[in-house]
């Protein structure tokens, strides 16, 4: 099972993960075009929380047994088991943010504008996700476990 980790003893809180990640999952996948010229901004999936001189990047866990797909009540969420990792299906999503209280980290942000949720994905497609590639101090790493 993959995920993305913080060690927020190096996060600077330079926002650079979500700056990327907005990148990653626009129509564009360029850095001018996606925050100058795309009607429609994409979400970063990972947020940068900080308190004082302690920043750190939240984004999902991809549980073992994660809560937010047993609160779905659409069955736009749902746990891959071959790849261990939680799924979103935006076109199910009803935006009733059920899966919003049910994750115990935070990590599923609600976008009430748009009536959608959107979560990390481990930027599906790609190696490495772009978070923990483009962290400048590699604050973000990935963390490979049998289990949870």
């Amino acid at each position: 099972m993959r995920r993305v980790c913080c060690d927020e003893t190096v996060c600077i809180g330079c926002h650079l993960c979500e700056v990327w990640c907005i990148v990653a999952h626009s129509k564009s996948g360029d850095i001018l075009k996606a925050f100058l010229y795309e009607k429609e901004r994409a979400i970063a999936r990972v947020r940068v929380e900080e308190r004082g001189a302690v920043s750190f990047a939240v984004q999902c866990r991809h549980c073992e047994e994660p809560e937010c797909v047993f609160a779905c009540i659409s069955g736009a969420l749902r746990k891959d088991f071959r790849k261990g990792v939680v799924l979103h299906d935006a076109s199910k999503c009803v935006g009733c943010f059920s899966c919003v209280l049910a994750c115990p980290y935070g990590a599923i942000i609600p976008v009430e504008e748009r009536g959608k949720v959107v979560k990390c994905d481990l930027c599906e497609g790609r190696e490495m996700p772009i978070c923990v590639e483009k962290c400048p101090n590699e604050a973000l790493f990935i963390q490979e476990s049998e289990r949870e």
